[in-house]
Order: C-alpha cells, then sequence, then structure tokens
C-alpha cells in the first residue's frame, strides 16, 4: 500500500492535544498557549509552550506539516539517491524540562517523511521515539522507563526493542564530552520495512505510549525536596542538553537547514542554564553517580527479567 498522508496528519494533530492535556493535568497550573504559524514555501504548524507551572518550567509541544522542493542535507545524507527531491515532513516534537531537579527532562518525536512524492518512486519513512535525561538517577525509573518502551514496540517483532534501544543509545552519546545524554530509551529512523499500515501502527504504539511512561516517574519525584545545590547541578546538566542539541541533533539541522521556523525549532532550549568552566561534581555524591553510573549504555530492564 503506498503512503497516505491524512491519517498521519490527523493522528499526530491529536497526539499532540494529548499529551498537552496530560502534562497540564500533571502540573496542575500551568496552561499552554497557542501559537499556529505559516512556512512561505509549502505548510505550517502550531508550536505550544507551557512556561512557569507548577511543575514544569518549560515545556513545547510542536506540531508541523512542511513541504519544499529540494531535500535538504540532514535528510538526504544516509539516502543520497533523494538528494533534490521534493519532500513532505509531518511530525510532533516534545521536550520537557520540569522544575524541581529530581524529576527528569524528558524529549520525544514521531514524524513522517515522504520523498518524490507524484514521481516514479516515491520514498516514505517513519522515525521517532523517546529518550529520558535526569538529573539524579533512580533505578526504578530507568526500569520502568525502558519497560514502557519494550512493551510499546514487542507487537511489532522480537527484535525491534533491542535494536531501537541500542540506536537510541548510540544517538543521544555526546561525541565531544563522551558520555551519554540520559538513559537513552527508543530511537529509530528512515523505518519501512515493513508495510505502510504495520508501519504507522508502530509508530501510533510509541506515540500513544510515550506519556504513560513519563508521568508515573513525574508523580514519584515532584515532590522531592531540593536546594540551591540540586538546582545549580540541574542547569549545569542542561548544558549538556543545549551542547547535544546545537551540535548533533539531526532534527535541529534538518530544521535549519530547509528554511524552518526558528522559533519552533528551538523551543527545545530550556529556559535557564550554566556553565562553569571545569566544574565537576565531588568524587562519591550523588551528582557524580549520575555520570558515573546512570549515564552509562546498560540493561535497564535485567532485574525485571
Amino acid at each position: 500500500m503506498s503512503a497516505d498522508t491524512r491519517p498521519v496528519r490527523a493522528y499526530l494533530s491529536g497526539l499532540q492535544d494529548s499529551i498537552c492535556s496530560a502534562l497540564e493535568a500533571e502540573d496542575g497550573r500551568g496552561r499552554f498557549n497557542d501559537d499556529g504559524w505559516t512556512r512561505a514555501e509549502g505548510g505550517g504548524g502550531r508550536t505550544r509552550i507551557l512556561a512557569e507551572g507548577a511543575v514544569f518550567e518549560k515545556a513545547g509541544v510542536a506540531f508541523s506539516d512542511v513541504s519544499g522542493t529540494e531535500l535538504p542535507p540532514a535528510a538526504s545524507a544516509r539516502r543520497p539517491e533523494l538528494s533534490g527531491k521534493s519532500w513532505n515532513a509531518l511530525g510532533v516534537s516534545v521536550v520537557v524540562h520540569p522544575r524541581n531537579p529530581y524529576v527528569p527532562t524528558c524529549h520525544a518525536n514521531i514524524r513522517f517523511f515522504v520523498a518524490g512524492a507524484g514521481g516514479p518512486s516515491p520514498a516514505w519513512w517513519f522515525g521517532g521515539g523517546w529518550d529520558l535525561t535526569p538529573f539524579y538517577g533512580f533505578e526504578e525509573d530507568a526500569a520502568h522507563w525502558h519497560g514502557a518502551a519494550r512493551d510499546a514496540v514487542a507487537p511489532f517483532g522480537a527484535t525491534l526493542h533491542p535494536r531501537f534501544k541500542k540506536s537510541c543509545d548510540d544517538y543521544f552519546h555526546l561525541r565531544h564530552r563522551g558520555e551519554q545524554r540520559g538513559v537513552g530509551g527508543l530511537f529509530f529512523d528512515d523505518f519501512d520495512e515493513l508495510d505502510f499500515e504495520s508501519s504507522f501502527a508502530l509508530a501510533r504504539s510509541v506515540g500513544d505510549a510515550f506519556m504513560p511512561a513519563y508521568r508515573p516517574i513525574v508523580a514519584r519525584r515532584k515532590a522531592t525536596a531540593f536546594g540551591e545545590r540540586e538546582r545549580e547541578h540541574q542547569l549545569r546538566r542542561r548544558g549538556r542538553y543545549v551542547e547535544f542539541n546545537l551540535l548533533q541533533d539531526r532534527g535541529t539541522l534538518f530544521g535549519l537547514q530547509s528554511g524552518g521556523r526558528t522559533e519552533s525549532i528551538l523551543m527545545s532550549l530550556p529556559p535557564l542554564v550554566r556553565w562553569d568552566y571545569g566544574a565537576a561534581p565531588a568524587a562519591g555524591s550523588p551528582e557524580a553517580r549520575l555520570v558515573d553510573f546512570f549515564l552509562k549504555p546498560r540493561d535497564w530492564l535485567e532485574n525485571l527479567k
């Protein structure tokens, strides 16, 4: 079956709404504003931002449906045969920056590409996943997160979870720092190995599982007491998040190379961050344990088997 963007568009728009509703419910006070926009070359979207909530210092949930006449290098680097073709990209992107350092930052993305539509051999693929970036690690949270990730893709083949987990570990690695951005999750790209309906079902399963994976972690940690030490550590670790998004993230590069809306592309950045020259956590501290133990690729489900 050929790709049909209409059901994908309807699903992604609804996913944006459901994620925003769930985040508002968990926050209890904050509400999303709604910023619709259009793109001169084709398409547009809706960027929704919650700022200064009770739980979430900043949360962004963006829907986009954009098109162009020539696929940017970030999207065609691994498929050079598609270079220069027309394209249509749809997606929902989520980044949540909590106020409490004991609540992890999270990111999710579900996207769909069609290249060369209307030509003799159009190509399509899905991509996405979700990852968790704690500032203070808890094995219980990591196991829950990865268990939800495993369950989301299990119906589509036993090999997908270990493959997508490794892809996530490999992708969210800060090469210049030699460390992981977080504890991982799921990541897949250029996925078209199932038929369209099955590939779309996989993307929906990943999208639908995101908030049930994240909300219990937020609920467990959001009332934890913290002080200036934890807050400073959080802001320093947010610096790593910024470094990755600006230096390595393919979604950021694609958005900028395709002439995308800069404000929406950079919604992923936290509202406050700091870089302290030469700062390093004290040996044996909870802050050091984050890097030494949690920010290492590992089988977080080992104790659940």
